[in-house]
């Protein structure tokens, strides 16, 4: 089995903290993973919610962290002034695109509609081979469980191959989770049924 080189791990995650500790806790310990692995951290660039979770366990554990965040909320002041790397993108759409140009594989913690479309995003670009990159969920207080018994629907209503469905990993542990992205082999399966 090869283990993948991954150095950079962009990160899709709320900018508000969710109802539960635990998102927050989740948010810490992948930060501190990423940071005490030696893995960068690339994220959206604000300070808020579990995005600035994530990035100041990162920071706080030697990592290196590169903030990517559209210019309007650079404007607003959302930007992290303490980051390793900091970029301006001119719109939402610029700044995906950088994201999805450094990282080398993606995590999504819990979130709203941005972390669930850039997931989806990334996904589907690894579905049509536009890139090579491993997805997967924190699955924090069993946050991604309706979203998954969703895809699952997918996969029996014929709209998703089933070895799609594992070309996702999912872990509630960090760590656990950052090694499933190492050992990730990719799912050659055409997406057409």
């Amino acid at each position: 089995m090869t283990i993948r080189l991954i150095k950079t791990i962009a990160v899709f995650c709320g900018s508000n903290y969710g109802a539960s500790e635990e998102f927050a806790d989740g948010a810490r310990a992948l930060g501190q993973a990423l940071g005490e692995s030696g893995i960068t951290v690339v994220y959206g660039g604000t300070t808020k919610g579990l995005m600035g979770i994530v990035a100041d366990a990162a920071l706080a554990s030697g990592g290196s962290v590169h903030g990517v965040i559209t210019e309007s909320l650079h404007r607003r002041g959302q930007s992290h002034s303490g980051l390793t790397r900091h970029e301006i993108a001119l719109t939402l759409r610029s700044r995906k695109e950088r994201m999805v140009e450094l990282a080398d594989a993606f995590i999504a913690l819990p979130g709203g509609i941005g972390t669930i479309e850039e997931l989806m995003e990334v996904w589907t670009m690894n579905q049509l081979s536009e890139i090579d990159k491993p997805v997967g969920l924190l699955n924090s207080a069993g946050y991604f469980m309706a979203f998954l018994s969703f895809i699952d629907h997918m996969v029996e209503t014929k709209f998703l191959p089933a070895a799609h469905r594992q070309s996702i990993s999912v872990d509630a542990d960090a760590r656990r989770l950052i090694e499933k992205l190492l050992d990730h082999t990719r799912i050659d399966v055409p997406k057409w049924l």
